[in-house]
């Protein structure tokens, strides 16, 4: 996990350790997609079938990528008589897919047609996968907001403690409810919207190459 982390030192108040909840602010929220990259290759091996529960078919080539999840926090570190507040000022956030690999069955010859049709066809899963965050960037704002809304002021006794405290920071955020239930709901969305579009396309293209 990428962190940043900005210490503002300001001026000493005399307040109890637990009034560190006075210094509460609503966090700003910056949100962006990582840079995606394609790379597409040859499969070693042919590929075999695919056995679905409603379906089965022939697979010709595969899309893999991995969804980025990445937080950096600002924050500001008050000094009190006894410790120190750690206030959460915001968060730049970076949710998205990044370096989606193309398989393509070593069967079909680069820049054949069957290995354009089955290019073309696995273009349209990348197109899908990017389709959920422009759909769902409403779902996402409003998750990571309200997830770092959600964290209150620490107060830390010891200044070496105040890394540790930032830490459970980030692990808060990551285990918030809303962030585990925009998983959920983007991991349906990738598997519904793919299987969609094999059962709908079902190699038209490819056996136009015949």
């Amino acid at each position: 996990m990428l962190k940043k982390i900005l210490f503002f030192l300001l001026v000493p108040f005399t307040v109890l350790a637990d009034d560190c909840v006075q210094y509460k602010k609503t966090p700003f929220v910056n949100i962006k997609n990582p840079k995606w990259t394609t790379t597409v290759e040859l499969s070693d091996d042919p590929m075999d079938e695919y056995s679905g529960k409603y379906f089965s078919f022939k697979l010709h080539g595969t899309t893999e990528t991995s969804f980025v999840e990445k937080y950096e926090m600002d924050f500001n570190i008050i000094p009190e008589n006894d410790g120190y507040c750690i206030i959460v000022n915001g968060v730049d956030a970076t949710l998205g897919y990044e370096n989606f690999l193309v398989k393509i069955d070593k069967s079909h010859k680069k820049d054949s047609c069957s290995y354009n049709a089955v290019l073309k066809h696995e273009q349209k899963h990348i197109d899908a996968y990017l389709s959920i965050l422009t759909d769902m960037e409403p779902d996402i704002k409003n998750s990571v907001s309200n997830a770092m809304n959600s964290v209150m002021p620490i107060f830390t006794p010891d200044i070496k403690s105040i890394d540790s405290f930032v830490e459970e920071l980030y692990k808060k955020i990551e285990s918030h409810p809303e962030i585990v239930l925009l998983h959920q709901k983007i991991n349906a969305a990738q598997e519904i919207r793919n299987k969609r579009i094999d059962q709908e396309e079902d190699n038209r293209e490819l056996k136009m190459c015949d």
